[in-house]
């Protein structure tokens, strides 16, 4: 069964590899660049790369996918990469019916990658709002970033490692886009991919810090001066200010831009959450983490980080559904299943606890968590010596997000060396710690003038003005007036009713509004609030109307249904069967017996 979504909504799957099994970055590349791109427009939801691509290699009904990802219609595609030709095959597909409502092939030369992404976009987009509704359509939604294909395909290979956000294949990201800047050294993109790299490795300590950052900046900023109108590049700029910095005011800034260039990204609003976690702003957090699962809602870290803020708000039991959810996406997602450990000992579930660090081969540190549970407690359940601790902090081969060594001496009993260690840490702006003022761990240090004189370093001068929290919308307003609606409308009624523009099959939105002389931005505005149908439907209603009048002419009785129905403009038998009898409320055939009797 089909639920209700928003009509104007995609999700676009992974593009099946059919060449070199070498090429699978390029048609993941390419299905990529369709998301960004379609993000670009305003009302339309698109879901993000983490969910669409959970469906890579799967072969699910699309109704099922639209259910699960709560979209009305679905893109699916293949690539094959044939000497210097690139071919592409796409299909919009309706999830409530199954129904294709648009395919096409595509043979061009592989210098022409950006420009076929570019059309296969503005094609999505113009067929969702012919379909569902109105849609403002850029004249554009990909520009080349580089003029050279090689720098793009280091950059693509690059992001493939970066994606998949582990440490170590972060790392091997960096010489990938390396190898693009050489090749093109104005590659926004490719300054932006490695200044990210370099500034989260930096920011959880797998990089010198300063130096990280330092290069880091260089290169974001490289990137800005290159594209300043980058929704990328403002975020990964955000990004850096908030990990590396904890520079609030400008992390914000950078993220608010990231927005209005782009309002449709789950990556800045799950930033957007970190960053009001960490002013204590919990439910801000929580609401923006929201708006990010509803286009992200198969997100292994948006149900980790809705997790935190919940743990932070000290319901623990909740907390551990959601790190469980997090965790049935992605099993071996280390900070999901650290927090679910830290959960289950601050809700003093021991026995959930104990099975959970036994049953569990891929959690890092499991003698730390029942160490600290034994003395945050007063227990004595596990057992387990300082020097096995000490020797898992030495082993750990994650760097965790939470300051379990920290930790480990509060409720040691060792406040002063606690102190000592926060401090330290929070003059490095260690990630770690980024949200030690919500840490239910640190309670017990809260009551120390030390305590409060850290947390005053880091908020007590915070200047961060209140209108910078929520990107600006823009302000709705009619693109006509109404003696231009008027003109406009006469003109359309006079080409359906005289011309029967309807009778060609292949109208497109398009091409009624060269034939209007109106631009398709403002027709589409035109037909959804004036006449009150979107495109399709608007053009259908004369179809229907053609088809009602040729089927009762008794001059046509020796004609079938499905062929008048063709003479009347519709080129699919789906089409006009499901059109007539939401129209009319019966089959093409019962409505003719009840006029012709």
């Amino acid at each position: 069964m089909h639920t209700s979504f928003n009509p104007k909504s995609i999700a676009v799957l992974p593009f099946v590899n059919i060449g070199r099994e070498e090429n699978e970055y390029f048609s993941d590349g390419i299905t990529e660049e369709i998301i960004n791109a379609l993000t670009k427009v305003r009302d339309l939801k698109v879901t993000a790369r983490t969910s669409s691509f959970y469906y890579k290699q799967k072969n699910l009904d699309a109704r099922l996918i639209g259910n699960e990802l709560g979209v009305e219609t679905l893109l699916e595609g293949s690539a094959r990469i044939v000497n210097d030709r690139v071919r592409i095959t796409a299909q919009l597909i309706r999830t409530d019916t199954g129904f294709h409502i648009w395919s096409e092939n595509f043979d061009r030369d592989l210098s022409d990658i950006f420009e076929l992404q570019d059309e296969i976009s503005l094609l999505i987009a113009d067929k969702i709002r012919e379909n569902f509704g109105h849609l403002e359509v850029q004249e554009h939604l990909i520009e080349a970033p580089t003029k050279n294909i090689e720098a793009y395909k280091h950059l693509l290979k690059g992001r493939e490692l970066r994606m998949r956000w582990n440490a170590q294949d972060v790392k091997d990201a960096i010489p990938y886009f390396d190898q693009s800047i050489t090749l093109d050294p104005s590659y926004a993109d490719a300054h932006f991919e490695k200044g990210w790299c370099l500034g989260m490795l930096a920011s959880w300590g797998y990089l010198k810090k300063d130096e990280g950052l330092l290069e880091a900046n260089r290169h974001i900023d490289i990137g800005l001066q290159l594209n300043p109108n980058s929704a990328m590049g403002h975020y990964v700029k955000g990004t850096i200010s908030f990990w590396g910095y904890w520079n609030y005011k400008d992390a914000f800034e950078h993220l608010q831009l990231s927005l209005e260039i782009n309002p449709n990204s789950s990556e800045v609003r799950d930033a957007m959450a970190d960053g009001f976690s960490a002013l204590g702003k919990i439910d801000e957090a929580l609401a923006n983490n929201e708006m990010a699962l509803r286009i992200n809602p198969l997100s292994a870290n948006l149900y980790f980080t809705k997790g935190n803020m919940i743990y932070f708000k000290k319901n623990y039991h909740e907390a551990v559904v959601l790190f469980d959810k997090a965790l049935s996406i992605n099993p071996f997602f280390p900070l999901a299943l650290e927090m679910k450990a830290a959960a289950l000992i601050l809700d003093r579930q021991v026995a959930l606890l104990a099975s959970f660090v036994e049953n569990t081969p891929q959690l890092e540190r499991p003698n730390t968590y029942r160490a600290i549970y034994d003395l945050m407690h007063n227990e004595d359940v596990f057992i387990i010596s300082k020097n096995e601790v000490e020797k898992e902090f030495q082993e750990a081969s994650v760097v965790s997000l939470r300051a379990w060594d920290l930790y480990y001496e509060v409720y040691s009993g060792n406040h002063e060396i606690a102190l000592d260690i926060l401090d330290d840490r929070i003059k490095e702006r260690s990630g770690q710690l980024f949200n030690f003022r919500n840490d239910p761990f640190l309670e017990p240090l809260r009551t120390y003038r030390k305590y409060k004189e850290i947390e005053d370093s880091v908020f007590l001068t915070l200047d961060f003005p209140e209108d910078i929290l929520e990107p600006k919308s823009p302000v709705a307003s009619s693109p006509l007036d109404n003696s231009q609606i008027e003109h406009y409308s006469e003109a359309i009624e006079l080409l359906m009713n005289e011309k029967k523009l309807y009778i060609d099959p292949e109208l497109s939105l398009k091409q009624l509004a060269t034939h209007v002389g109106l631009h398709a931005n403002k027709l589409s505005w035109l037909l959804n609030n004036h006449f009150g149908k979107n495109f399709n439907d608007f053009i259908n209603g004369f179809r229907i109307l053609k088809f009602q009048k040729m089927a009762i002419d008794p001059a046509n009785k020796n004609l079938t249904l499905l062929g008048l129905a063709y003479d009347s403009g519709f080129n699919s038998k789906t089409v006009f069967n499901t059109f007539f009898k939401k129209e009319t409320g019966m089959t093409p055939k019962q409505w003719v017996k009840q006029n012709t009797t």
